[in-house]
C-alpha cells in the first residue's frame, strides 16, 4: 500500500511483488486513510480518490483479489467489493443430483 505497508509486506511477499507497491499514489498517504478502524462512505471514498489516479491500481488490486486480503482498500476496491469480484452472484452451482 505506502511506504510504511511496504515495511509491513517485505517478510512475507516476493521481491517482485513490492516493486510496484513503492510507485503506489498511496506511498505518502496516512495508512488510516485505507485502513480505517470504523469506515464511513467519506473515508472509503478518499481512499478510492487516492487509488483512482495511482499508476499501479491493477497491480495493487489483482495483488488484493489473489492474496485475499480482508481489509482496507487495495487497488480502489473495498473489502466486500473484493469479495463480490471473487464470488460473484451464482457462482455456487448446486450440486448434481
Amino acid at each position: 500500500m505506502c511506504l510504511i505497508m511496504t515495511t509491513l509486506y517485505l517478510g512475507s511477499m516476493p521481491l517482485e511483488e513490492i516493486g510496484w507497491l513503492r510507485r503506489g499514489a498511496c506511498r505518502s498517504s496516512d495508512p488510516d486513510l485505507f485502513f480505517p478502524l470504523a469506515p464511513t462512505p467519506v473515508q472509503e471514498a478518499r481512499a478510492k480518490a487516492v487509488c483512482a489516479s495511482c499508476q499501479v491500481i491493477e497491480q495493487c488490486r489483482s495483488y488484493a483479489l489473489r492474496a485475499g486480503e480482508s481489509d482496507g482498500i487495495w487497488g480502489g476496491l473495498t473489502p466486500e467489493e473484493r469479495r463480490r469480484t471473487r464470488f460473484p452472484d451464482g457462482w455456487r452451482r448446486p450440486a448434481a443430483s
